[in-house]
């Protein structure tokens, strides 16, 4: 299966759910981490019980899902049917097996996507709308790229996802010159930062080497300045300017209340399920053409991106058992009802556990 060496087209993400209700520089974004591929008739694209965290979207050709060796249904390219990931729940229920001479198909990662798609429903904002120390803007395509990188990165994953649009909205951004120490080894720790422009070297003194051993370079969608924060320990390298740039930073105080996840409430199968039984109500906040393929009994639809807008349809006396596929866009939903006061509690790890369940 070899990766095509044409971009992925903005259309083709767009004819896709959840893609075609996402904003133009969320769909730009992700047509830069897809891949499109093609496989011959007989290739199994994966198999049931697969963990791989990979999304496929069916774009030509036929697929049969099969489950204990059996054809469940034929998926042909371009059907309604086709518009959704295939067997996208984890492990995966179905193989797919290629029945057409051959097929094309996209390839995302399914974290990156799912982190897109809170992203892009939870409020997009451009940098230089951000909290900022310099009246100088930042470029649109620069704000897409570190945004995107960032949300990529291994430090950053460690937010919760319901805190992402808090942890955006109270960056800084500080611009620094070349040679600027941003931290110096042995400080305490007062800033969680990312690389916004520019490259800066990480060094480490030691008692042979006052001069200090270069550790690594960092460039634009790096972090640095978390492991002081979190360990309370003092800084344990100093940060330099290669080169003129910017950078945005978090506080202390902010970077470990938010890592606290302080508003939310997460609740496994059984649990939501006593919760409903006892007059609990379901909110479903994917969006619309999602809940229509398939949806848990009883459950209202309101997406993500118009929770802000509907808070006066929630009752303060309901307990809300919020719900996504993963539980991502849930705890973003269910952080934003309840830091106004509502009683939210999560579905843990999503409506995969729901469909186990019935099994």
């Amino acid at each position: 299966m070899e990766p095509a060496r044409n971009p992925t087209d903005f259309a083709l993400l767009r004819s896709f759910s959840p893609l075609d209700g996402m904003k133009v520089e969320t769909v730009n974004a992700l047509t830069r981490k897809s891949t499109r591929r093609s496989a011959p008739r007989g290739r199994i694209l994966f198999r049931e019980g697969d963990t791989e965290k990979q999304t496929f979207f069916l774009i030509s050709g036929t697929v049969q899902l099969m489950q204990e060796g059996e054809v469940t249904s034929t998926l042909e390219g371009g059907s309604k049917e086709a518009r959704k990931p295939l067997a996208h729940s984890l492990p995966r229920g179905y193989s797919a097996v290629v029945t057409s001479d051959r097929c094309e198909y996209l390839l995302i990662d399914s974290e990156f996507l799912d982190m897109m798609v809170t992203w892009d429903q939870s409020g997009a904002y451009h940098v230089s709308e951000l909290n900022s120390t310099s009246d100088e803007p930042m470029a649109e395509s620069s704000s897409d790229d570190w945004m995107t990188t960032l949300l990529q990165t291994k430090a950053f994953h460690k937010v919760p996802p319901a805190n992402i649009q808090a942890i955006f909205l109270r960056l800084q951004r500080v611009d620094f010159r070349t040679g600027d120490v941003v931290i110096k080894q042995g400080d305490v720790g007062d800033f969680f930062y990312v690389i916004v422009k520019g490259r800066c070297a990480v060094t480490r003194e030691t008692p042979l080497n006052k001069e200090g051993i270069r550790l690594a370079e960092l460039k634009m969608g790096d972090t640095f300045g978390e492991e002081s924060l979190i360990s309370e320990a003092k800084r344990n390298a100093t940060v330099i300017m290669l080169t003129d740039g910017q950078l945005m930073r978090l506080g202390k105080e902010d970077f470990r209340t938010l890592l606290n996840e302080p508003f939310l409430d997460w609740v496994d199968y059984p649990k939501a399920q006593a919760i409903v039984a006892g007059g609990g109500q379901w909110l479903d906040v994917r969006l619309p053409s999602e809940f229509e393929q398939y949806r848990t009994p009883g459950a209202i639809n309101i997406p993500l991106y118009s929770i802000r807008l509907k808070l006066k349809v929630f009752d303060r006396n309901m307990h809300y058992v919020v719900c996504c596929d993963t539980g991502r866009r849930s705890s973003a939903a269910a952080y934003i009802l309840s830091e106004r006061g509502f009683n939210a509690s999560v579905l843990k790890d999503g409506l995969a556990v729901t469909e186990v369940a019935r099994k």
